[in-house]
């Protein structure tokens, strides 16, 4: 039986390996966790949640809705089956228990008779074989020295930040409230809880912010390159006095129940788990140093006597030049390795960013990894879909200013003719791609 080897028991390679076996392929699954962990994993469990446990906005007509849409259409395991299952309530986004996500993917990875898991690092690529690099941000060094000697390529670096987690029984619900954004959520119950500042308790925070101790980050080159849609919240705090209350502290549609008034700033926190026993501090990503770290966020209203389960914390994170070595299959072009590459790149390290465009790289590169292993042509996918517009991004951007992507109406097509009302535009966008995605489908039959 053709075989696709898989690096990484991720999001990205969870959702290949799947795609595989539905081909009828048999797939090697290689994780090196529990024997070799990284430092931001906890557990050995498959597709373990790092950072945020949210899979982004639900609210029909935007671009992450589409893309979601997209990859249900095509039976993906982890958006499809696994985050409906296990989400947690926070108004449109969808938001999955970390623990039990994790938990529903090792039992299908470990169920699936063509699946075989291997708790091994891989440093090798036998070039025999046909593989699928999903090894995510936190790629070993010794994979990483192989991937740039097969590529030709130095390796990029950026850095990342993950949100602090709070014991929810440590939080004074006198001071925090419960309520949504403009009073907006799925089943009309309070998907957040709120911590109010006033003037004088934003300037405090905010200074004690900026004189806290960050911990030194060990970079390769002259500074620190940030992920701009994720930056920790003392870089924030530098652009102004006022950055953080325009964005992860910004106020609008909120109204605290103790003075009938909206709070100069909130820090809103998100249930973990079902259960709600503990909370995420929404955007608030940082690298202070733990001491500091939680001497400044006790100064949060509600949060004067809070325990943190986990602190926030910076990493680093690695991708290929996916321009400079990606078709848009998401294999390597043919003069990296010669006439035939057989190694395809998904999820971050192949240059998205986000947890959802993690998981669709998956797919992709599961499809196509498996076509090859049949002897067949991998198909791209329609420019106009928000999967192919991901595909045309880290394959055909520009290669000298390379930065990893979420999905965005940028990326796709603009329309021939589009209406000046932005919703309407954006709903011809999706209504146009899930019909490119149905005649993609369609053609295979």
């Amino acid at each position: 039986m053709p075989e696709v080897h898989i690096i990484g028991g991720g999001l990205a390679g969870c959702e290949a390996a799947w795609q595989v076996t539905r081909a009828g392929v048999r797939a090697v699954l290689y994780e090196m966790r529990p024997h070799l962990q990284t430092p931001a994993h906890k557990t050995g469990s498959l597709a373990e949640l790092v950072c945020s446990n949210s899979l982004k906005s639900e609210q029909e007509n935007t671009a992450p809705w589409l893309l979601k849409e997209e990859l249900r259409r095509l039976e993906s395991l982890l958006i499809g089956v696994i985050a409906p299952r296990t989400r947690v309530p926070a108004g449109h986004a969808l938001t999955v228990d970390r623990e039990v996500f994790a938990a529903e993917v090792t039992r299908a990875m470990e169920g699936d008779p063509l699946i075989e898991i291997r708790r091994e690092e891989v440093t090798i690529l036998d070039p025999s074989k046909t593989w699928i690099v999903a090894s995510g941000p936190l790629t070993s060094d010794a994979l990483a020295a192989e991937i740039a000697r097969l590529t030709g390529s130095t390796r990029l670096f950026f850095y990342d930040s993950i949100s602090p987690i709070v014991d929810a029984e440590t939080i004074d619900t006198t001071i925090a409230f419960a309520a949504s954004r403009y009073g907006k959520s799925i089943d009309g119950t309070a998907d957040y809880l709120n911590c109010p500042f006033d003037k004088p308790q934003y300037e405090a925070f905010l200074d004690a912010l900026l004189a806290a101790s960050s911990v030194p980050a060990h970079i390769e080159g002259d500074h620190v390159k940030y992920f701009e849609s994720c930056l920790p919240i003392e870089e924030l705090a530098r652009r102004g006095r006022d950055t953080l209350r325009f964005g992860p502290m910004k106020p609008m549609g909120l109204e605290d129940p103790r003075t009938h008034r909206r709070p100069y700033a909130v820090v809103q926190l998100r249930s973990e788990d079902l259960r709600s026993g503990s909370y995420n501090l929404v955007g608030f990503q940082n690298h202070m140093r733990f001491g500091d770290q939680q001497r400044v966020l006790r100064m949060i209203p509600g949060l004067e006597r809070a325990e943190f389960l986990r602190y926030g914390q910076v990493h680093r994170n690695t991708y290929i030049n996916g321009p400079a070595l990606l078709n848009d299959t998401l294999q390597l072009r043919s003069s990296q390795l010669g006439s035939s590459p057989r190694v395809f790149f998904a999820g971050q390290i192949s240059g998205v960013e986000g947890y959802v465009e993690s998981i669709a790289m998956g797919l992709i590169a599961g499809r196509a990894a498996s076509a090859l292993a049949l002897g067949e042509l991998p198909r791209s996918f329609p420019r106009q879909t928000a999967l192919g517009s991901l595909c045309a991004y880290v394959s055909g951007a520009d290669p000298s200013n390379y930065q990893p992507a979420n999905i965005t109406f940028d990326l796709l097509p603009k329309l021939e003719h589009p209406p000046r009302d932005r919703k309407q535009r954006h709903a011809q966008v999706c209504q146009r791609a899930l019909a490119a995605l149905e005649e993609f489908q369609l053609a295979r039959v």
